[in-house]
């Protein structure tokens, strides 16, 4: 949800023998060919390394349209991400409005387009020239409420949550802009169903990215996908964390919060890299077959009201980053990341992205590159499970190798502030070489490790 005034919800290449170390997290995923024995979503093939890419229209560019966000389009296929997730394009309410502007996920017309954006012929647009270079899009859907003069508060009050007088009400007491939608009522669940339909097939996007996705039941979102996957294989993103029933059928990712809020903490010196590998071996059962956790370092809800990277993070954020991308699941990139970006983007006015030093572009372009490259950093089934080496620093120093095949990659990081000197024993039984640089690490021998804080090492072996 985006529109609350506080975000409230909640490096080698090496074969590394199974007993060196913990095998934590994600289980096992099945073979794409046998999902239909558990799910009976149509799950697309270009899912398999695909990374996230959130488009802020309103901020990306002086004019904060379509159109001009097309110009990124280049630089964006140059780095290299394939899915854009396009913040909601519909028009955004009056009545009620916060801001002169409005929050984008007050929704006065599911069918319509923000007209401060464009046309819907200038979206087509959009759509028909990321395709052409590649791209896959998703576009935001706001399913759990509408704004306040969307027509069907007029036409059809009876679907919407009402008091015991009758009156139509907010689902937070904070979210004053929207009102709250009673999916109890079929015909309304049948209308936006249509709705979402309506985008597939008038524009042909990709897939959807549902805004507070845990507000609405399953068993809506369940008939919604069934709906899609007759019309064309989608990707499927929940804003959510706490209902892994939503990953059974209707959705494939969901909100990896709970470890995004531990790396701040860690970031803060308030947590440990043991607490991270605590989490991954919590977590264990948690993902349906061909499911997996979208992975993160901000976002639009954390920019604009948590706080940016270097607030959160601050010399952590590279790490973090690296992390976000090399463990099970799908990584985001956020409108001005790979840019830097340094501050709290306004939600509810104009406030551009600045993009005249691309500080971090380097980063994600080489991040990404390194996703696509190996196997073993796939997404769901294309991917394999994360183990943890055990060594002499576990409160410092985090080390985990993910290994497909004959395809391997082992990261090692120090995540403290305090430099980390030792002579570390992982029992590997091939040499492996530097992701970056000349260095050799050969196998069976000791690996003197020398990290300062927050440094990280990433090695693979093909």
């Amino acid at each position: 949800m985006t529109n609350k005034t506080k975000y409230i919800l909640p490096a080698f290449f090496i074969l590394i023998w199974v007993g060196i170390g913990l095998t934590a997290c994600l289980p096992k995923q099945k073979p794409a060919d046998q999902q239909e024995e558990t799910s009976s979503r149509i799950q697309p093939e270009w899912l398999k390394d695909a990374v996230l890419y959130e488009v802020n229209i309103r901020q990306y560019t002086p004019e904060g349209t379509f159109d001009a966000f097309a110009e990124h389009l280049p630089r964006l296929k140059e780095l290299g991400v394939d899915i854009l997730w396009i913040m909601p394009i519909h028009p955004i309410s009056e009545e009620k409005r916060k801001g002169s502007l409005g929050s984008y996920y007050a929704v006065q017309d599911y069918t319509g387009i923000n007209p401060e954006f464009g046309t819907l012929d200038d979206f087509k647009e959009l759509v028909n020239q990321a395709h052409d270079l590649g791209f896959k899009v998703i576009i935001d859907w706001v399913a759990n409420h509408t704004g306040w003069d969307n027509p069907w508060i007029y036409d059809h009050p009876e679907w919407f949550t009402t008091d015991s007088t009758g009156a139509i009400i907010s689902p937070d007491p904070d979210w004053t802009d929207i009102a709250d939608l009673n999916f109890d009522v079929p015909q309304m669940r049948r209308a936006m169903i249509d709705a979402m339909d309506y985008w597939l097939t008038e524009t042909n996007i990709d897939g959807f990215r549902c805004d507070v996705a845990w507000g609405v039941p399953n068993d809506f979102w369940e008939e919604a996908r069934t709906s899609f996957d007759s019309i064309k294989p989608v990707y499927m993103l929940a804003e959510d964390e706490d209902h892994p029933e939503l990953l059974e059928m209707a959705f494939e990712s969901n909100y990896a919060w709970e470890l995004h809020h531990i790396m701040n903490d860690v970031a803060k010196g308030e947590k440990t890299a043991a607490d991270i590998r605590n989490y991954f071996e919590k977590i264990g059962g948690k993902y349906a077959e061909g499911s997996f956790p979208m992975q993160f370092i901000t976002n639009h809800d954390e920019n604009s009201w948590a706080g940016t990277v270097s607030e959160r993070m601050g010399d952590a954020a590279d790490a973090f980053a690296v992390f976000s991308f090399t463990v099970p699941g799908i990584p985001l990139i956020y409108s001005g990341q790979e840019a830097g970006l340094d501050k709290r983007l306004a939600f509810f006015e104009k406030d551009e992205i600045d993009w005249s030093e691309m500080k971090k572009e380097d980063l994600y372009k080489n991040l990404i590159a390194l996703k696509t490259n190996n196997p073993a950093l796939w997404n769901g089934e294309f991917g394999e499970d994360v183990r943890f080496l055990n060594n002499g620093h576990p409160d410092q120093l985090l080390a985990y190798v993910r290994e497909k095949n004959d395809n391997a990659v082992l990261v090692i990081m120090n995540l403290s502030s305090q430099p980390v000197v030792d002579s570390v024993e992982f029992d590997v039984q091939h040499d492996f070489a530097a992701w970056k640089g000349k260095e050799k690490l050969i196998g069976g021998e000791k690996v003197n490790i020398e990290l300062q804080p927050w440094e990280y090492k990433i090695y693979t072996r093909k």
